[in-house]
């Protein structure tokens, strides 16, 4: 047992998302997105390296010290698996682990729209879940990739940096590949997929132009295609897409998007006031003809109407989402107005006027 494995079960022990472990500091819990210290020593720098290293591979370790970050994953049986990353700062190593539960949550647990279940059994074609970071995306993805896993005779390829969570072959095939060490980038092992006979395939990060326009060759060529982003909505992804090409690629890059874009599915999460835990609020976009003749003329500001008048296809904005969790009493009005969109919406529910003077 790694000596470090006590502050995992304690992580786990208090319903925490994720650890930090820096040097100059006690350790630190996020529970319910807020910052809590665990009463312990302040950390030294070599006694904290040499806690970290014991669980590090020597090629992690060699990257860290050449590069001064690594990403890595790190799984205790019968307890959870980490994503973890180690970084340099000011007074030594530092890192933080974000734990990964063991049982896979199904959409239905999650409470997610009948809609993203739907996702899971499309024939070809890409479907982005974005958002912030912490937001939730790998777990809202993992349920989708589950129930695939459950209900067709497939293979399924994932693609991560590092793996995270792990599914067990049910009616499909599932294999896992990680980033730095089982393939060299998320470009290069997409260019091996096209040639291991997937039938879907989970991107862990869209990071660089190569990787995108791989994914969207996949996606074009009878793949079904899971991927995320770092965006905050429907409409954003898709510009982010485009103007990732040079700008002489970017109306050829529109119209194969156009076509290979199933759906965007964007959220964000909330501290509920209700009971403990936490909510995702979600936007969803579906590719219909019309919202693709809008990605097709680069007429993507039009985008949040198309999914104001597509309700009946399962799309729904950001606020309305919001909207839903505030009238039903499971977010603060300060929540929901510090993360809509259209601010007017939400100003009147607030008890005292706005602190962030950039809204005034």
């Amino acid at each position: 047992m790694a000596q470090i494995d006590a502050f995992f079960k304690l992580m786990n022990e208090q319903g925490a998302s994720d650890l930090h472990m820096v040097s100059g500091q006690q350790p630190i819990l996020r529970i319910r997105g807020d910052m809590e210290r665990v009463k312990y020593k302040t950390l030294e720098n070599d006694t904290l390296k040499a806690m970290l290293y014991e669980i590090v591979s020597e090629d992690k370790v060699k990257q860290f010290e050449e590069t001064g970050d690594v990403d890595f994953g790190y799984e205790i049986p019968g307890l959870a698996r980490y994503r973890g990353n180690l970084f340099q700062q000011k007074y030594g190593i530092g890192s933080v682990f974000r734990e990964i539960p063991s049982d896979i949550l199904t959409c239905e647990q999650l409470k997610l729209p009948s809609i993203i279940k739907k996702l899971s059994g499309l024939p070809k074609g890409m479907v982005l879940v974005t958002g912030p970071t912490g937001s939730g995306k790998s777990t809202t993805l993992a349920a989708i990739v589950d129930e695939a896993n459950k209900t067709r005779a497939d293979h399924i390829l994932t693609i991560e940096d590092p793996i995270e969570f792990v599914h067990k072959s049910q009616k499909a095939i599932v294999n896992h590949r990680e980033v730095g060490l089982h393939t060299e980038s998320f470009s290069a092992a997409l260019r091996g997929a096209l040639r291991e006979d997937p039938d879907i395939i989970l991107v862990g990060e869209m990071r660089d132009l190569e990787t995108i326009a791989l994914a969207m060759e996949a996606a074009m060529t009878g793949h079904l295609v899971f991927g995320t982003l770092h965006t905050l909505n429907a409409a954003k992804t898709v510009d982010r897409i485009i103007e990732i090409f040079p700008t002489s690629q970017q109306a050829q890059v529109r119209s194969t998007l156009a076509d290979a874009l199933k759906a965007v599915v964007s959220q964000t999460l909330f501290k509920r006031i209700d009971v403990k835990g936490r909510c995702a609020a979600l936007e969803i976009l579906i590719c219909t003809p019309a919202v693709r003749n809008l990605i097709r003329e680069g007429k993507t500001y039009q985008i949040p109407s198309a999914m104001q008048t597509g309700k009946k296809f399962g799309m729904q904005t950001l606020d309305d989402a919001i909207m839903d969790h505030l009238q039903n009493n499971r977010i603060s009005p300060e929540d929901a107005y510090s993360n809509c969109i259209e601010k007017g919406k939400f100003v009147q529910f607030l008890k005292k006027p706005p602190s962030d003077f950039t809204d005034a």
